[in-house]
């Protein structure tokens, strides 16, 4: 095969994985400004400089694009949380910076929350096997000693994702308590120091003498 046609297969083969990922991209900002509810084929099109036929070519509806999303971000996450040091003092601050960063991803689970019926949940199988995985780290961080064994690893994984969530799902909270907005860097900065420090608390306490 001759240069020239090697590049066009490439070309061929490649089209409709830019065309898929600009999709998601796409929808991912509208679901994340709207919720599922809010959110419309037609503007995530627009967004993708694409037409709503590609996205029922590649989604079949509303629905399946909702849950590539949602798919494509758990596994997006799951990868993060691969890099996860196992060190609780380094770990919490770096999720908090993960979330600053990723603000449309905490929008998208609120609105999920507040558009969900009868609890039910996206690709649920996906992220109840990702919140398995950080269940046994946090057995582990038990197990090190550094975090307290008599908790419910359930409980304080429950805490951690609260600690490193809340700043950025409420914003306003955060500017009214503070007096800084989220994405002032000097507020990011002491947040995450203080999150640090205050992994020292996470650690059973020493026995008292007798």
């Amino acid at each position: 095969m001759s240069p020239l046609k090697k590049k066009s297969v490439r070309r061929t083969v490649r089209e409709p994985e830019r065309t898929r990922a600009r999709i998601l991209e796409a929808a991912f900002a509208e679901f994340a400004a709207k919720g599922f509810a809010g959110a419309r084929v037609s503007e995530i099109a627009r967004r993708a400089a694409s037409n709503k036929r590609m996205l029922y070519h590649y989604f079949t509806d509303k629905k399946g694009l909702f849950r590539a999303v949602m798919r494509d971000k758990v596994t997006a996450r799951q990868a993060l949380a691969a890099k996860s040091s196992g060190q609780v003092s380094e770990d919490l601050p770096r999720w908090f910076a993960a979330n600053c960063q990723d603000a449309g991803w905490i929008r998208l689970l609120s609105w999920e929350s507040l558009q969900t019926e009868r609890n039910e949940v996206a690709e649920e199988e996906a992220r109840r096997a990702a919140v398995a995985q950080s269940l046994e780290r946090a057995r582990q961080q038990q197990a090190s000693g550094q975090v307290d064994s008599r908790w419910d690893p359930r409980l304080y994984l429950l805490a951690m994702a609260s600690l490193t969530t809340f700043p950025v799902a409420y914003a306003q909270i955060t500017r009214l308590i503070t007096n800084q907005p989220l994405n002032d860097p000097d507020f990011q900065r002491d947040y995450a120091a203080f999150l640090q420090d205050f992994t020292a608390s996470f650690r059973p306490n020493p026995p008292r003498p007798e």
